[in-house]
């Protein structure tokens, strides 16, 4: 199985932004752990800080991979553009955030990419990516 993690703007700053609320492990360090724990998948991993990027790189993969694993970060309030990548592509997307964006500013509320992914993930720090990983292995094949 082919997996995609896409990780949004700042998240590049993991383990040194905020660890109060991000935590101080990198996400390189995680996606090691995460390798491990799930040896029968073949991760790929893609960070920007650009929009625009990030729309590019769900096309790349939302036709030949099994699942993606987005973290929008910011975009999530803002782009109406990545909602409309997600739903033209065929690969499921489960949307995380390591934050309760529900608990943050009223701003954060809105998703443009709740409505499009299969699932959402807010406020379980960076497990929620394990959990997303394993709702995908969960899914029947795609035909």
């Amino acid at each position: 199985m082919k997996i995609s993690i896409i990780n949004g703007p700042n998240l590049n700053l993991l383990g040194k932004r905020e660890t109060d609320i991000y935590g101080n492990m990198s996400f390189e360090q995680f996606l090691d752990a995460l390798k491990k724990k799930f040896p029968q998948v073949e991760f790929s991993y893609y960070q920007s800080n650009i929009e625009g990027e990030l729309i590019n790189e769900l096309q790349k993969v939302g036709y030949h991979y099994d699942g993606i694993v987005l973290n929008p970060a910011g975009y999530t309030h803002t782009s109406v553009a990545i909602g409309d990548a997600i739903a033209a592509i065929k690969t499921p997307v489960v949307e995380v955030h390591i934050s309760n964006v529900h608990a943050r500013e009223d701003f954060r509320k809105l998703s443009h990419v709740s409505g499009k992914a299969a699932g959402s993930i807010f406020g379980l720090g960076i497990k929620g990516y394990e959990l997303a990983v394993e709702y995908l292995l969960a899914l029947p094949p795609a035909k």
